[in-house]
């Protein structure tokens, strides 16, 4: 993509006095006019890029402009490291581990070798989601419609966007961007998606709104729930909702208090519990999974 390439080739300019167009060309396994294409793109983008001919001469960057790299102490290098190195756990190429190994050949001298952030993004999709999460990034670079299959709790759909972002959020993916059947902005989950296609149409960018993505406004509360969990419940209980969703009653059980988003959800949540949940609010929710007990009794007794 060329503006990966452009990143690289500004980080190969601030790291080394001055370059070729030959070294560039072979190191990103371009043409010599593609990287005479993207230094003028880089001139145009307001970097003083400066280019020199006979012996001795080449690409560099005005004096004055690097930022001296001992500027950032062996944490942030650490820092940026371990994002880079988060971000390679999704991708599709090898791009963010070139930029790792040039901030790790010019930062040699103050980098430990020692990792103590190690931060993987893929879960448990990495094969089928790195090849999402690369084409959207295309579509997104080129202004290209995007069309796929969705599925979502109210069925299936063929969907077409204008995709402005990838998001990571609530340990899954999505992308954000304007969908021409809705006629307007939605967020939709890679991993509900099928059959990803970029198309050659391209859109004109429109003024984008960010996704708002506090939990309240993407997963509201509707529904009051009250349950009493055993002891044994504690650690998940922590775990999805924190310490303050339960009081200890005088028996030793846990009263649990929340909010759920919907009914269905709340269900499926509450059955993985399987006899270790007693349901107290909402009434609906206690008499559906009576019937669900009958119906699973009813199937196994046949």
């Amino acid at each position: 993509m060329k503006i990966d390439r452009m990143i690289g080739i500004l980080s190969v300019l601030l790291q080394y006095e001055k370059v070729t167009a030959p070294e560039l060309a072979k190191m990103f396994e371009v043409s010599r006019r593609t990287i005479s294409r993207d230094i003028e793109a880089l001139c145009k983008a307001g970097i003083p890029v400066f280019t020199s001919q006979g012996s001795g001469g080449g690409i560099r960057i005005m004096d004055g402009y690097r930022m001296d790299r001992t500027l950032l102490t062996s944490k942030d290098m650490q820092m940026i490291l371990a994002g880079l190195r988060s971000l390679d756990s999704v991708s599709g190429s090898s791009y963010y581990r070139q930029i790792m190994e040039k901030l790790q050949a010019g930062a040699s001298d103050f980098v430990s070798g020692r990792d103590s952030i190690l931060i993987d993004l893929s879960s448990w999709y990495k094969e089928a989601l790195a090849p999402k999460i690369e084409l959207i990034q295309d579509a997104i670079e080129e202004r290209k419609l995007l069309s796929f299959d969705y599925y979502a709790p109210k069925g299936e759909s063929k969907r077409n966007i204008e995709p402005y972002y990838l998001v990571f959020k609530w340990s899954s993916w999505y992308v954000w961007g304007w969908c021409t059947e809705k006629k307007d902005f939605r967020m939709f989950k890679l991993n509900r998606m099928d059959m990803p296609i970029k198309n050659s149409t391209v859109f004109a960018a429109r003024e984008v709104p960010l996704p708002d993505l506090s939990t309240e406004k993407m997963f509201p509360f509707k529904i009051k729930v009250k349950a009493i969990f055993p002891q044994e419940s504690k650690w998940r209980l922590v775990e999805e909702f924190g310490v303050d969703c339960f009081t200890v009653n005088e028996d030793g059980t846990l009263l649990f208090s929340a909010g759920y988003t919907d009914m269905e959800n709340l269900l499926c949540w509450l059955l993985t519990f399987g006899d270790k949940v007693e349901v107290l609010e909402p009434i609906e929710a206690k008499d559906e999974i009576i019937r669900i007990a009958k119906s699973i009794l009813h199937r196994y007794e046949k």
